[in-house]
Formats: C-alpha cells, structure tokens, sequence
C-alpha cells in the first residue's frame, strides 16, 4: 500500500491499535480523519495531532454508518482508504447459555458493522482506486475459547475479505487484512500483558509491512498462528486454550 498522499477514514481510532496507526499515517502527511463513539477519546488524539480530523460514529447503528457514508463522501472527495478497525472483545461461555446481549453487540459491532461501512463506501473507493482495510485477528485462524463470538465474528470477516478481493480484482479496489497478535491495548485489559505484544513494536512492524504489496498485515509474532488452519489444527488450537486458560486462571488468582 502507498502510505502516503491518501484520504483516509479510520473506525475506532480513539484508542489502541486504531489511534497508533492514525498516528503513524498522519505523520507521514496523510489527511486521517478518525471515528468512535467515546468523544473524549477523539478530542485527545485529534488535539495531540494538529490537522487530524474527528467524527462520532457507532458501528453498530446502520443509520448512523449511512448518514456517515454520505458526510465523508461530499466532505472529502478524495476519501481512498478505508481502516475498519472499531471491535469489542468480551469474555463469553460458549460452553454455556450464551448472554444475548453480548452475542448481538459483538456480531453487530465486529461483522455488521464493516461490512455495512465497506458496502456504503465502496462506489466512493472505486471511483478513487482505493483500499479497504479490515482489522481482524489471529484469533481469526486460532479462535480463543474465553472470547469465543469474538474470535467467530473475526474469522467471519476473513472469509468476506476474502471473497470481496477475490470481486474488486480488477477494480482497482485492494483489500487488505491487519490480523494482530496479541497486542498491549485496552481490549481484554491487556496494557500491561507480560505475553502480549508492545502496542509500539506491532505498529513499527505493521507499518513496515503495511508499505509492501501484501494482502495480509501479519507481523512475525503472529505468523505460526496465522499458519496453523489444516488436518492438524485442533492440536494447536487446544495447546493454546490450555494455556491461555492456565494464563487467565492464573492472573484472576494473584
């Protein structure tokens, strides 16, 4: 991807990985306008970062992603990146009776809401030969037992990734997928997560790969995860569960 010159929109870029990477792309002379529904947030990263632009948006609202569409397309003609990357993370049971709450906010918030987003932008990144972005997960390839629908909801969107690239080949339309590790972000209170990745190496690293032709964004860390899906997968998936549940198990204890 270029990582310059570019009009690009960023959901959930009030915090984490989405308000680091707004911030790499704005100091590279980007225009980066960023969204959320935590104003206070916005206000922060936009103060912090003269002529970064802010807007209020919920995801989860499909009136709201129209209304959205329809602004940033009149205001800024030349939009050609589009970052979804807004998601929520809960722990579920999914051994269990699973909360209906939780189960519709994170499908809506982490699958409906980008591919509505991209569906409604997608005319605008046609005409400007542009890019969508989707922010995904390893968990994506190794789902994590304790954030089940989470994890359901992030292979979800790789599959659509898929197919839609497969569609906009010749469009000139590219589709490109970030699938983190686990990073130090505020998902899951993981800032101070001694097995989790510093939020700053994973973006040096992301942006480092994200300026090559690649379809996937997928830093070193989390390439043996992203490798596991095949006739052997289960026995990964269940070493890291196992794990993962000693982790958490663990931390909850202390």
């Amino acid at each position: 991807m270029k990582l310059t010159g570019n009009t690009i929109f960023i959901t959930g870029g009030g915090s984490g990985i989405g308000c680091a990477l707004a911030e790499q792309l704005h100091k590279l002379g980007n225009k980066v306008i960023i969204s959320g529904r935590r104003k206070g947030h916005l206000d922060r990263v936009v103060a912090a970062n003269p002529g970064m632009e802010a807007v209020e948006l919920d995801v989860a609202d499909l009136k709201s992603i129209q209304s959205m569409a329809s602004m940033l397309i009149a205001k800024y003609p030349d939009l050609n990146v589009l970052f979804n990357n807004a998601g929520i993370m809960l722990p579920d049971q999914a051994a269990g009776a699973i909360d209906e709450e939780l189960l519709t906010s994170t499908v809506t918030t982490n699958l409906l809401g980008p591919v509505r987003l991209t569906s409604a932008l997608i005319d605008q990144l046609k005409k400007t030969k542009g890019t969508v972005i989707y922010n995904t997960s390893v968990l994506a390839f190794v789902p994590l037992s304790l954030t089940a629908v989470y994890s359901a909801t992030k292979a979800a969107l790789h599959s659509y990734a898929l197919s839609q690239r497969f569609l906009l080949e010749k469009s000139g339309v590219r589709v490109l997928e970030i699938a983190p590790p686990w990073v130090r972000t505020d998902l899951m209170n993981s800032q101070e997560a001694a097995e989790a990745m510093p939020l700053d190496e994973f973006i040096a690293e992301t942006m480092q790969v994200l300026g090559t032709d690649a379809d996937e964004i997928v830093v070193e860390r989390a390439k043996p995860l992203r490798a596991n899906p095949g006739p052997s997968e289960h026995a990964f998936v269940n070493g890291l569960n196992d794990h993962m549940l000693a982790l958490f198990s663990g931390a909850a204890g202390a």
